[in-house]
């Protein structure tokens, strides 16, 4: 559904720029540690009960409105929320069998941070793998010609009550879980480098001419 950005000069020593981020690929994220530390983990969320890693490709967004409902997702939700740091994500217009990518982002483009549950699973090996899910919402006025879900994006003041380690009726984050709102985004039309997973550079985010039709929006 969407590819998350991550090009921010605050990034921590260490975390390169990612401009193309897959399914399976590690991003750093913000989880309800103890300590909180940015750290990498896998995206597709692996259970701590899944029989191997494979679960996770399918597990890449978990729905907001279900994740007190969902097994894959509810002790998570309940128990270990995260933070995704990103400055834009992708989302793709149809147009007969031409599907041409746009980037999201805010304006001027700036870091922001999606709503993610994480998990840790024990691989055969004895080792742990970190993983996370982004949580989706319905999609707002500027994401909805592109596709009907977005990210939910945490505003600043809610970082803490979306990491806190203390136990929380699910209802009580619920307000969270609801799209963004426009004003202040943008959604340009991009470069399809963006649609080859092996494109991870600058050019993912060159802009190009819309549509002949005209705006979308």
């Amino acid at each position: 559904m969407l590819a998350p950005v991550l090009d921010d000069p605050a990034l921590p020593v260490g975390f390169a720029p990612r401009y193309n981020i897959a399914p399976t690929q590690e991003l750093p994220i913000v989880a309800n540690r103890e300590v909180r530390v940015i750290e990498l983990a896998r995206w597709g969320l692996v259970p701590t009960w899944a029989d191997d890693l494979s679960i996770g490709a399918r597990l890449i967004n978990a729905r907001g409105e279900s994740l007190s409902q969902q097994p894959a997702f509810r002790d998570a939700f309940a128990r270990r929320r995260c933070l995704i740091p990103a400055d834009g994500f992708y989302e793709w217009k149809r147009s007969g069998k031409k599907k041409q990518p746009h980037s999201i982002h805010l304006a001027p483009r700036r870091a922001f941070a999606f709503a993610g549950l994480w998990d840790r699973w024990r691989a055969p090996d004895r080792t742990w793998v970190i993983s996370y899910t982004i949580v989706t919402c319905p999609a707002n006025p500027l994401v909805a010609p592109l596709h009907d879900r977005m990210p939910v994006v945490v505003a600043p003041e809610d970082y803490d009550r979306w990491l806190t380690r203390e136990p929380l009726d699910p209802d009580a984050l619920q307000d969270i879980v609801a799209p963004a709102d426009p004003a202040g985004w943008m959604a340009e039309p991009v470069s399809e480098a963006v649609n080859r997973v092996d494109n991870d550079g600058p050019e993912c985010l060159a802009a190009v001419a819309p549509p002949a039709q005209g705006s979308l929006f």
